[in-house]
């Protein structure tokens, strides 16, 4: 099968890319490698150096380059500008690239047929005006139902819920609570908490988040074991289980720490109370995040 990831360089993209190479697909990555990582790319993986924000016929814009790509039989939209903080300090590039580049991917299956899973994110269950990530995420799967609705484009939508694990990253504007701690732990810096560090959030391993993705993808295409229609539906892929940000700081072993004010935007709590992710694609989390911190972090060995 053909497959096209968009965010192909990216941390979750490559992870999805490997596990579509080991069960044998043929796999095209669109990513403009503004977070990618050109060192990311696979062996048997076609990389295309494009930004889909952009649908003029101007080099290396989609309107472009997606003319020379083989149609594939479904899409994972993953690209994205990503981050609460960074969507704050520029709103207009979250905006214009998230909303965008989903209307540019929705587009180009409705033309062509294409089923999409769109990555989505745990921040749609709060308030999706507290910061403008948040809102580009709940704008995009609102055009995803739109165009489920009105042209019958087979479209599921992921949420993801703070993903961790292997190629996460540790530096830059776009990188997450445990890829600060990583690089902070590598450097033998305090680990930086904001506010009280009680916020708790439901971690969930990037395999995990592989898994369901590629479940959800097979299931759009053919019916799975479990007979359910999954077009028009929203998987929640988070474990269940939630840390406070306390608690991974602890997991460092006796490590210092630092407390700095809270950020903007940031909400108090994230937890998947959902099993549909469960009942209808045998989806099963396996992945906990302290357990992760223990065995990769040299304090703890």
């Amino acid at each position: 099968m053909r497959v096209m990831v968009t965010g192909g360089a990216g941390f979750v993209g490559t992870n999805l890319i490997k596990r579509l190479l080991v069960d044998g697909h043929e796999v095209v990555s669109l990513d403009n490698y503004s977070t990618g990582k050109k060192e990311n790319e696979q062996n048997g993986c076609e990389y295309i150096d494009v930004d889909i924000s952009d649908s003029s016929r101007k080099h290396k814009s989609f309107g472009s380059e997606i003319y020379k790509v083989e149609k594939p039989e479904v899409i994972f939209h993953l690209a994205a500008k990503a981050r609460i903080v960074p969507s704050i300090q520029n709103p207009t590039k979250s905006l214009f690239n998230n909303i965008d580049s989903t209307i540019n991917i929705l587009e180009y299956a409705r033309n062509n047929s294409v089923p999409v899973v769109y990555a989505g994110s745990s921040s749609a269950h709060g308030d999706i005006y507290a910061n403008p990530y948040t809102f580009t995420k709940w704008n995009g799967e609102e055009l995803c139902k739109l165009y489920e609705n009105v042209y019958n484009l087979p479209i599921a939508i992921c949420r993801f819920y703070n993903v961790y694990g292997d190629g996460q990253l540790s530096e830059g504007a776009y990188c997450t609570v445990l890829g600060i701690f990583e690089r902070q732990f590598k450097a033998g810096e305090s680990l930086t908490i904001t506010s009280d560090g009680e916020q708790r959030r439901d971690f969930t391993d990037v395999m995990d988040i592989v898994d369901g993705l590629v479940r959800c993808g097979r299931s759009l295409l053919i019916p799975n074991e479990y007979n359910a229609r999954v077009s028009g539906e929203t998987f929640e892929l988070g474990n269940g289980m939630n840390y406070s940000i306390n608690e991974l700081a602890d997991a460092f072993g006796d490590y210092p720490k630092e407390y700095i004010p809270e950020r903007p935007g940031e909400v108090r709590e994230s937890l998947n109370t959902d099993t549909k992710a469960y009942t209808m694609l045998g989806w099963k989390p396996t992945g906990d995040i302290i357990k992760y911190i223990k065995e990769n972090y040299t304090l703890n060995k």
